[in-house]
């Protein structure tokens, strides 16, 4: 197993760096022979290409009319961006440190995990891919566009950065001498607007699935469990993973509540009689299952008998051997979260709780190999009663579900990364700007008392200097977390 993944992880680097190779001489040779000026495009960084349009400046210019509006816009996503911001540098710091503390012990990425590019990152699916990053790439460009035509700055034109046919970035390019010479809270509401608008999309897009989630119905009512525990009662008797049990000793199980009333009055010892449906043949099968010592297993993986009791765990309890029980509408409902059907809360928590779930999706597809829902548990859900199960059925609202996920997915991930407080990105700007702020502020007081007076050039030295030093600082941090799981 360790030889294959070797193999693999030695293939998938190779594939890169030949690609790169290549990519880099066809863009060596468009450069040398003209072709990269007729399409208005330049090489960068030696292997990316930049494409420039001046396509969308018109809907960019009807878009940006309620300038009072973009402005309020940009303002609202300045704050939201500046506790993002922070909230990403203490969660860098503090993995920095951890880092440091306690070294990670797991066997480190593959080289194809390092790179986010669809199709060859395992987590990160092609096509789904693809599509989410132009949308993501599309609409935070747009957002900045939308702020520099709401602040009077032009837009000289709209770009594509890609490497090869995949997209690596975009951007809107306005007039560079307008953009220095604008005031410095316009210039920070520009930079945060890109981010800022593909967070509004995370939420937006969140929003729809779990307004989809209610379509759903599991096509066989009952539970499942996502892990069976070796040697128990439940794998002796041939329960399996994702098997779904619909009765204990003749009673319907249809949910949880209806789990725990069939297991009520059930001990150690005891044999109950389970009715199932095998989720790999979609039979129905009655097994017996010999109930063990819940209190003795977890007493064998390290439990305490001080947490047994602050848990309620007695000597005798029954103990099926079943991890992870959850209805067939599981799938969608752990995308949902505090929106799922069924969930009980006040809608304050639930608002509460929905940005938190939004930042957990990330791991969704690490959890499931690539894809929103356990393709075992998709196969679970039907359309439910609702008008618009009716027109799109079961497989068109899957592929709503999947589109609105991978929209959340990338775009949280391009406007978090944007984030991170170091030149050339967002956050590395709105950093900068917030320094220049801060200085210029220092500079009325002491002005104001005859204290002190600081020179225009001397406050941009200032400025320049604890920006460029402050990312040199975080591209080491990054650069020192990504490289320890391979010391």
């Amino acid at each position: 197993m360790v030889a294959d993944w070797m193999e693999v992880d030695w293939l998938s680097g190779k594939m890169i760096f030949f690609f790169l190779i290549i990519w880099y001489f066809v863009l060596k040779y468009w450069e040398n022979n003209g072709t990269l000026d007729r399409w208005n495009a330049t090489r960068v960084f030696g292997i990316a290409l930049m494409l420039r349009t001046k396509h969308g400046q018109r809907t960019l210019e009807k878009m940006a009319k309620p300038r009072a509006f973009w402005r309020a816009y940009g303002e609202v996503s300045l704050w939201i961006c500046i506790l993002l911001m922070f909230f990403v540098l203490l969660l860098l710091l503090l993995s920095f440190v951890l880092s440091i503390l306690d070294p990670p012990t797991a066997d480190p990425p593959s080289a194809a995990e390092l790179v986010a590019i669809p199709g060859l990152n395992p987590v990160i699916p092609l096509w789904w891919g693809i599509i989410a990053f132009v949308v993501a790439l599309v609409i935070h460009e747009f957002g900045h566009g939308l702020q520099a035509r709401a602040h009077g700055m032009r837009v000289r034109s709209f770009g594509l950065l890609t490497l090869g046919p995949l997209p690596l970035g975009a951007f809107a390019e306005p007039e560079g001498e307008e953009l220095m010479k604008a005031p410095n809270r316009e210039r920070m509401r520009l930079f945060a607007a890109g981010p800022a608008t593909n967070i509004f999309a995370c939420l937006f897009c969140f929003l729809i699935i779990a307004g989809m989630a209610g379509q759903f119905v599991a096509a066989d009512p009952g539970l499942h469990a996502s892990a069976i525990v070796e040697g128990s009662g439940a794998d002796d008797a041939g329960l399996t993973a994702f098997d779904v049990i619909i009765s204990i000793n003749q009673s319907t199980v249809a949910d949880l509540d209806d789990f725990s009333l069939a297991m009520n009055g059930l001990s150690a010892g005891d044999t109950t009689e389970m009715i199932i449906v095998k989720h790999d043949s979609g039979e129905t099968e009655t097994i017996s299952v010999l109930l063990t010592d819940k209190h003795q297993h977890y007493l064998d993986n390290g439990a305490s008998e001080e947490w047994l009791e602050a848990m309620g765990i007695k000597p005798g309890d029954a103990f099926v051997g079943v991890i992870g029980l959850a209805s067939g509408t599981a799938g969608i409902d752990r995308i949902a979260g505090p929106l799922a059907p069924g969930v009980e809360a006040s809608w304050g928590a639930k608002a509460l709780a929905t940005p938190i779930q939004i930042m957990t999706t990330i791991a969704i597809p690490v959890d499931n190999m690539g894809t929103a829902i356990n393709p075992v548990e998709e196969g679970m859900l039907a359309a439910g009663e609702g008008w618009l199960a009716s027109i799109l059925g079961v497989e068109g609202m899957l592929f709503i579900v999947h589109l609105m996920f991978w929209l959340v997915w990338v775009n949280l991930l391009l406007g978090f990364f944007n984030l991170i407080p170091m030149l050339p990105f967002d956050g590395g700007h709105i950093f900068r700007d917030t320094i220049r702020g801060i200085i210029k502020r220092f500079d009325r007081f002491g002005r104001r008392f005859g204290w002190w007076k600081i020179h225009p050039l001397k406050l941009e030295q200032v400025t320049n200097k604890t920006s460029s030093r402050s990312s040199l600082v975080m591209l080491i941090i990054i650069v020192f977390i990504m490289v320890i799981p391979y010391i």
